[in-house]
């Protein structure tokens, strides 16, 4: 494992080049550095939706999430390093049950929106999505592990989960797209096919 950092400002970074930690340097341009910069930028989106009320349970996995976060962004830096483990998975898809089993079917589409918790969960959503896509590409060109894509990928469904449990906490409801097709089909008495 690299060297912890001792000093921030090296200036070795001003050529355009980083350091991984394995010792190589790459460019900043580099596929693996996007990919960490992504998963970086969805811890950081976690820590600002910690600052929200949320329900204890909620607020105790989502910490554990940026600890593994973490754990995905070293498997990242280091090639050919293993540091996401099965059960992070195992704790996602347990989650995932239990808050889904609690709400109501979708009927419809919903909005990223609702609470500023909740809106906020959807824009974690998001950047887990780019992050998974950033690894996905990454792993057209070079080998990567398939914990990292598997968890962000579980991840980005569980923060839909929650944003829809957010909007709850006090009585809210979801916030639904305003489909004209879908208003045409049960003005008609049409079962909508889909959009």
């Amino acid at each position: 494992m690299g060297n912890r950092l001792t000093q921030i400002a090296t200036r070795t970074g001003d050529d355009g080049s980083t350091g991984l930690g394995d010792n190589t340097r790459v460019s900043k341009g580099h596929l693996r550095v996007h990919a960490m910069g992504d998963v970086d930028e969805l811890n950081s989106h976690i820590g600002l939706l910690l600052c929200e009320p949320l329900p204890a349970e909620v607020r105790e996995l989502l910490v554990d999430v940026q600890h593994q976060l973490f754990n995905l962004g070293g498997e990242l830096a280091m090639p050919g390093y293993t540091l996401l483990k099965d059960e992070a998975l195992l704790q996602l898809d347990q989650a995932l049950e239990t808050h889904n089993a609690a709400l109501p079917r979708l009927a419809e589409f919903i909005l990223p929106a609702g609470t500023r918790a909740a809106a906020q969960a959807h824009v974690c959503r998001t950047v887990a999505r780019r992050a998974e896509r950033a690894i996905v590409a990454l792993g057209a060109v070079e080998v990567v592990n398939d914990a990292p894509r598997r968890y962000l990928n579980r991840l980005s469904d569980l923060l839909f989960v929650l944003a829809r449990v957010l909007n709850r906490m006090d009585g809210g409801d979801d916030v639904y797209w305003k489909s004209e097709r879908l208003a045409r089909a049960a003005a008609a008495g049409d079962a909508p096919v889909g959009d």
